[in-house]
């Protein structure tokens, strides 16, 4: 049986918790909670981790940049090809909520994903991208998405993320 490796990407520690930067990190404790999975952290993976025979889900806890250590940790202990691995991230690129299925590509300028994709020697590996929207002007982006969601966008948020569960259970899972 094919190991599926879902790779939610954040940034460690409760000063970034439900930070933009983060969504990756809410989509995969959702998806656990479903699945009656709880995080474990492994220092050998540099994540949080849960599993079952079939789907592992990480979190890195390398920092959003260096997310592609962490990856690259699991797959050499681990026979997981590039298709059996989804990435679950933000884009800045992409309006509030709009979700986006590819299954290859580039970064696209997200420095988590670009990790990744040198981490792995290829970019024709599935992601599920979160839109965050661009920052009001006067806004730096890596300032941005490393700020939580206002009040009015974590309603939108409350809608958007079961709709990326569905998505991987739909289109990667199966």
């Amino acid at each position: 049986m094919n190991v599926k490796l879902i790779v939610g990407l954040g940034n460690p520690g409760s000063k970034y918790a439900k930070t933009r930067h983060n969504i990756g990190f809410m989509v995969v404790d959702v998806l656990a909670k479903e699945l009656g999975l709880k995080f474990a952290t492994s220092k050998n993976y540099r994540s949080d981790f849960a599993k079952t025979a079939a789907i592992e889900l990480i979190k890195p806890q390398t920092f959003m940049n260096n997310s592609g250590t962490a990856v690259r940790a699991i797959i050499k202990n681990k026979n997981i090809s590039p298709d059996n691995i989804l990435v679950v991230l933000d884009d800045i690129d992409m309006a509030l909520g709009k979700l986006r299925y590819r299954t290859e590509g580039s970064s696209g300028g997200h420095k988590g994903l670009q990790s990744i994709i040198e981490a792995l020697g290829t970019d024709q590996f599935p992601r599920l991208k979160i839109g965050i929207e661009r920052p009001p002007v006067g806004i730096e982006p890596d300032q941005y998405v490393t700020q939580k969601f206002t009040a009015e966008q974590v309603n939108e948020i409350r809608t958007v993320i079961p709709a990326a569960v569905e998505i991987i259970k739909n289109q990667f899972l199966n």
